[in-house]
């Protein structure tokens, strides 16, 4: 995905929230980002995919990286006497996929739960809310280094 003049890392500063979406490998994998007050809910459609074959990781502090990889299905082309007349499931059905997002900065990172149900993953990140400590830090001036 092309970041643009206004993509990671200065989509932030510009357009003034700072989750990002890092990473999008154009599958099916399709992503909803919903906000409540009490947390961050992310739906991905993931058809035909186990809870063994997705990964969910948090990776360099915040960026929460959701990865799909499709496990081999049984060849039954090897046996001499099989005919495949359509095969449409392997090329347009499930496609591995991996999509990173950078995380609000008040969350709780070791409290995110994730389930799938139905070919639709939903990963849940609570929000902390405990007041942070202010980002600005006073250095004091002297005359002489």
């Amino acid at each position: 995905m092309g970041d643009g003049i206004f993509g990671y890392p200065f989509r932030r500063f510009f357009l003034g929230h700072p989750p990002i979406f890092r990473e999008w490998s154009g599958s099916t994998a399709l992503l909803d980002w919903l906000e409540s007050p009490t947390s961050h809910i992310f739906k991905l459609n993931v058809p035909g995919f186990s809870k063994e074959e997705i990964k969910v990781q948090v990776e360099d502090g915040n960026v929460l990286h959701i990865k799909g990889e499709r496990g081999e299905e049984e060849n039954q082309a090897k046996e001499k006497d099989t005919v495949w007349h359509v095969a449409e499931r392997g090329t347009t059905g499930k496609s591995d996929f991996s999509r990173a997002i950078e995380l609000p900065e008040n969350v709780k990172i070791d409290q995110i739960k994730a389930h799938v149900e139905n070919g639709v993953l939903t990963v849940v990140v609570p929000k902390d809310a405990s007041p942070k400590s202010p980002k600005v830090r006073n250095i004091n001036i002297t005359s002489k280094l």
